[in-house]
């Protein structure tokens, strides 16, 4: 019997360009083309500020920002391919980046400032230089996690009003001015769920949603529904039903995760999408796309993703034999699929089976202050040296993607060492052990000249994928470990030498850290946290 394939109008991939990894065009066309190989008919360009707008000359400054002439370039490219590239910007929320700046009015933190009238002039601009960019209809306005929306300058202004009418409001005056430039738009709709929800997103005990919410809203904007986390395939069905209460238009949004440091969670992206993509089936949805975030700094290369990204459209147009996939992507890029996946043993290897990011935290955890020290089970680094041959082979075996193995190797020979010195180091120091803190200390060097190599190796990934703005931030934390590390190891050596006395952050005790069981890695996605305890930013 012939296989029976769902048929999508659209099924694309959004990619993240706003949290410093602004791909560069030759990658950026790479990775079209592979998309397009896979079955995917649309490409959306997450960016919040990384696109030029003429007349606003701080929007996107310094951020590697694409031009108009490169938009252009893309979109024709992808229109050769038969691919549609969707414009996705924000036009409430998440625009840190250009707030930043003091050229927009406000309401509070990243959020515009609703029913100022430069408000709607920003975003008119914002609509206009798309359009000349742009040949889809299509765009996507975000507006989602506005959560303190009329709480700040808004209050001040204007008095209190619900959350719900300012956001029926602002989405009227968008939307008319999408109208204005020939956009259908649509938005995350995650506010017109948490302003009746107790702020949660999810459709609630009854799946009804309030009659004055569906009254409310503006029929001409499609909702997206995103969820990149649940493995019940029933919470996706209860939210298609409540979608389809707003609008017979609704699309879906997954997410293959890539947001959690280098290394990418493809198994676990399987495990939500695989369900979701049943239900979009079952639920008869037409539209969906895969969401490549980069929360943090946006350290994960895309093309780490490909097992999820051919498994998840596969999947999703009804082929479940796993067979037929594994033969699809050896065919596709020479190497095989379980070969390939190895790329997630970084995080996989402590035992986590989740979106747990041990390769990222423990990267970056201080050798003295290490809270996260409580997340670490000692043996763990003898693994990690039996994960870097491996994908050391991998990187061999693939002239293609053989550069984005080599990194991944490269962590895994930090985190050989580093992943439970600093339990080492404490335990030593509260035994007094003198002689293993003097070997300890050599590996406080061997460290240093690992994480030199693990930065050349990134470097080369970053620059070969990405515009080099960005990276800035990478070169900040990556040498600022190994000036950290040198430091340290110089204070242990004056405490070995009877140069001082004490090393007192090492007299404290690691408390147990937050609800988390001791000895199992979590997940800890921001850099800020998990570096010190201390203040890094002024409140």
């Amino acid at each position: 019997m012939a296989e029976r394939r769902y048929k999508y109008e659209r099924f694309g991939v959004m990619i993240d360009m706003s949290r410093n990894a602004v791909m560069n065009l030759p990658s950026l066309k790479k990775f079209i083309a592979i998309l397009k190989k896979m079955g995917y008919n649309c490409v959306m360009l997450y960016t919040e500020d990384t696109y030029e707008i003429k007349e606003e000359p701080y929007f996107g400054y310094l951020r590697g920002r694409y031009s108009e002439e490169e938009l252009r370039e893309l979109d024709d490219y992808a229109y050769s391919l038969g691919v549609e590239l969707i414009p996705c910007i924000q036009t409430l929320a998440h625009l840190n980046a250009y707030i930043r700046w003091g050229k927009t009015p406000v309401d509070c933190n990243d959020i515009l400032l609703t029913d100022d009238e430069r408000t709607y002039s920003l975003i008119d601009k914002m609509l206009a230089a798309s359009r000349r960019c742009f040949r889809s209809e299509l765009i996507h306005l975000g507006m989602d996690e506005a959560h303190m929306l009329g709480r700040g300058r808004h209050l001040s202004v204007y008095g209190y009003e619900k959350s719900e009418d300012i956001m029926n409001r602002h989405l009227k005056r968008v939307r008319e001015l999408a109208d204005k430039h020939g956009y259908k738009p649509m938005i995350w709709s995650d506010m017109y769920f948490r302003s009746w929800n107790n702020g949660s997103y999810s459709a609630g005990a009854d799946g009804i949603i309030p009659e004055h919410v569906k009254a409310d809203y503006d029929k001409g904007v499609i909702p997206v529904y995103w969820n990149y986390s649940s493995k019940n395939e029933g919470d996706y069905d209860k939210m298609f039903s409540a979608h389809k209460q707003l609008s017979d238009n609704v699309w879906f949004a997954g997410g293959a995760w890539c947001w959690s440091g280098i290394i990418p969670h493809n198994r676990y992206s399987l495990d939500t999408m695989l369900p979701a993509m049943r239900s979009c089936r079952k639920n008869k949805i037409k539209n969906a796309f895969i969401t490549l975030w980069g929360d943090d700094g946006g350290e994960c290369s895309h093309f780490s993703q490909l097992p999820s990204l051919l498994h998840i459209i596969e999947y999703a147009k009804g082929n479940e034999d796993m067979d037929s996939i594994r033969a699809k992507f050896k065919r596709l890029f020479g190497i095989s699929y379980d070969s390939f996946i190895a790329i997630d043993k970084p995080n996989s290897v402590t035992g986590a089976a989740g979106s747990e990011n041990p390769s990222k935290y423990m990267l970056y955890s201080d050798l003295f202050l290490g809270f996260l020290d409580y997340t670490v089970s000692e043996g763990i680094g003898e693994k990690y040296a039996e994960v870097a041959k491996e994908l050391d082979a991998v990187a061999k075996s693939s002239r293609t993607f053989g550069y984005v193995f080599k990194t991944a190797a490269r962590l895994c020979d930090v985190l050989e060492i580093k992943y439970d010195l600093g339990v080492k180091t404490r335990r030593a120091y509260k035994e007094h052990n003198t002689e293993e803190l003097s070997r300890l200390a050599e590996l406080y060097s061997e460290l240093a000249r690992r994480i030199k190599k693990l930065h050349t190796t990134f470097s080369y990934q970053w620059h070969k994928d990405n515009k080099p703005h960005g990276f800035d931030v990478q070169d900040i934390r990556l040498c600022g470990i190994m000036g950290r590390i040198s430091a340290l190891r110089g204070r242990l050596l004056d405490y070995i030498n009877g140069k001082v006395n004490i090393i007192e952050e090492l007299e404290e005790d690691i408390l147990p850290y937050g609800r988390y069981a001791e000895g199992v890695a979590i997940r800890c996605n921001s850099y800020r946290e998990y570096t010190s305890p201390n203040v890094t930013t002024h409140n």
